[in-house]
């Protein structure tokens, strides 16, 4: 497998994770419909296998009937040894992808385009395939090669190699051009950046100002998003956040802090940068219908498998993971270069997780992130039971 399929796909989740069961609380009955009760520690022993696996420091907001409720282990600064902090910024890598499907899809609201007309409509003579849809572009079934296979192909070389470099959204889509496609358009799904560039060259084609300006005039404005933002071509993250760090291929090697980058080999795929209150935040008005008409929301949910595992989906811009009790959760993956990130909501928006890792490069580390999900929206394992004599014995598994 290759680094940058590691980098641009979500990881497995775990399917268990043990842990202890949270304080009672008697302060407020809970909700009929609020589900399992979380299990924080169990999300917080997922942090933990996450900084097991590479990760300097990792954190975790989740929201429910009872309010938010947070973890955090490690370091957010390995240099200075600051604790992680969950008020902390960071890269959120590809949940940007989700920001760009709501602003699109706002537009279709509007009636400035209609999901399934050829891209070529609105931006002639731009793909060689009259074919091409905006829905294929949304739910990654263009055929659009990913131009970051190669890109990224040396992990760390790569890396530095684009750190500041800025690109134009023709030039990153020139790199895919110059790749053979990968399907016939709308066949199968194949995760490609240069989908969300091309839905950032529309943004701007349909709006005639930069996507950073409709982010914040359709998002973060309505939601009062004060931690999130769109930083490029700017390096630095803004205010307090977190550090970055990025696992070289080479096995034992040091890793490198890549906090400051353009991410301009991303932008409208990867380029946004929030905390995990504010992604708390949309992911709930999101689901809740704050952002979206509930046909634009209906369409967005609207899902189609991405493996053989049949509990992976993708809509427009969203993934749907389908946990092992039964609850399905609405949100995205991410990773950018020294960041992992999960973000997910219930369908209702009841109940929301946001975690995130300050490393990348490393699929096991990310892998155990996504446990933080089967904590945060199952709560805690049953317990198997033994009989030893005459006393029955709970076992964590």
């Amino acid at each position: 497998m290759s680094h940058t399929r590691r980098l641009v796909t979500g990881a497995t989740l775990i399917a268990a994770l043990a842990a202890g069961v949270l304080p009672a609380t008697t302060a407020y009955a809970a909700p009929a419909t609020s589900g399992p009760t979380a299990d924080m520690d169990g999300v917080e022993t997922a942090l933990k296998a996450a900084m097991a696996q590479g990760a300097p420091g990792a954190m975790a907001r989740y929201v429910g009937p009872y309010g938010a409720q947070v973890r955090t282990v490690g370091v957010r600064d390995r240099e200075s040894g600051a604790a992680m902090d969950i008020r902390a910024r960071f890269r959120i890598g590809s949940v940007s992808k989700t920001f760009s499907s709501v602003v699109l899809l706002q537009l279709v609201q509007e009636g400035k385009l209609t999901l399934d007309a050829p891209v070529n409509e609105y931006l002639p003579g731009l793909l060689p395939d009259d074919r091409i849809t905006v829905r294929h572009l949304m739910t990654h079934r263009s055929g659009l090669a990913d131009y970051t296979d190669d890109m990224f192909e040396h992990t760390v070389p790569g890396f530095e190699s684009v750190r500041n470099r800025v690109f134009s959204y023709q030039e990153l889509l020139d790199l895919s051009l110059a790749l053979p496609r990968t399907t016939e358009p709308g066949v199968s799904y194949r995760y490609s950046n240069t989908n969300f560039v091309v839905v950032g060259m529309l943004i701007e084609k349909l709006t005639g100002t930069p996507v950073a300006e409709q982010y914040k005039k359709r998002i973060f404005k309505p939601l009062g998003l004060r931690d999130t933002m769109y930083v490029h071509p700017e390096t630095k993250i803004p205010g307090f956040h977190v550090r970055g760090y990025l696992h070289p291929d080479e096995a034992g090697a040091p890793l490198v802090d890549s906090t400051e980058q353009t991410v301009s080999w991303a932008q409208s795929a990867g380029a946004v940068i929030s905390s995990p209150a504010d992604l708390n935040t949309f992911t709930t008005a999101l689901m809740r219908g704050r952002l979206l008409s509930p046909e634009m929301l209906d369409a967005m949910t609207t899902v189609t498998p991405t493996d053989t595992t049949n509990t992976r989906f993708y809509g427009l811009g969203l993934r749907r993971y389908d946990l092992t009790c039964g609850v399905q959760v609405f949100g995205h993956t991410g990773t950018v270069q020294g960041f992992y990130t999960y973000t997910f909501a219930t369908r209702d928006g009841k109940r929301a997780l946001s975690a995130m890792a300050n490393t990348s490069n490393k699929g096991s580390a990310n892998t155990a992130l996504g446990g933080t999900l089967e904590a945060a929206f199952c709560g805690k394992k049953p317990a198997a039971k033994f009989r030893t004599a005459d006393v029955d014995i709970a076992e964590q598994r």
